[in-house]
């Protein structure tokens, strides 16, 4: 069975989804689905992430789920209940860490500086988040980051779009990047799926 990294390799993008209505799941799902990015990571930013996670694992059971801007243990719970493969955090909380690997589900913490990178070494991680990528010095900085700590791999998110995600992704240490354009929430409130659907299959097809 292929390990996280690898599925994360596999796919390069990492559609970061905001959702209202958890029924939007469904008809957003089969568009990632049909045209070649299985994997979605929906967002404890609305309270329906728990009940969209739950929606796209029955209907869609082989897809890679995780959870974003998880902030404590509670919604960690949440997350691996409603049927997450794994969680992601903006920051890093060594307590969301613990209770993660407490609860054994993988997290892939947000960090942008050294100090928040040899932490999440010191807690057992060698997979972090570059968050928010653009804003916190963009390539010149992963790059910099990346220099002392050649152990880590990152998923890069954060102002991350076609024009740039080809930079980010040959990194030799960039896993996959993590995006919102191509599920954005004005086309998900409008149930554009068609045009999702168009937006996910141009990026599917550019990076590979």
């Amino acid at each position: 069975m292929a390990t996280l990294n690898e599925r994360l390799v596999q796919y390069k993008i990492i559609p970061v989804i905001a959702i209202d209505n958890p029924l939007d799941i469904l008809p957003l799902g089969e568009q990632l689905v049909k045209n070649g990015l299985p994997v979605a990571e929906i967002t404890f930013r609305s309270d329906a992430a728990e009940e969209a996670i739950r929606l796209l694992r029955k209907h869609y059971p082989t897809m890679l789920i995780g959870a974003g801007t998880v902030l404590n243990e509670v919604q960690v719970v949440s997350a691996k209940e409603a049927g997450a493969d794994f969680v992601v955090s903006p920051g890093l909380n060594p307590n969301t860490v613990k209770a993660c690997q407490k609860h054994h589900i993988a997290i892939i913490p947000g960090v942008n500086n050294p100090s928040q990178v040899e932490q999440a070494l010191e807690l057992g991680l060698d997979t972090v988040k570059f968050f928010p990528a653009e804003a916190s010095g963009g390539l010149p900085m992963l790059k910099s980051l990346l220099g002392p700590y050649k152990q880590i791999k990152v998923m890069p998110t954060g102002g991350i779009g076609k024009s740039n995600i080809h930079e980010y992704l040959s990194l030799p240490e960039v896993l996959a990047c993590g995006g919102t354009w191509m599920v954005d929430k004005e086309l998900i409130i409008n149930e554009n799926w068609t045009r999702i659907g168009q937006l996910v299959k141009e990026i599917v097809d550019a990076v590979n």
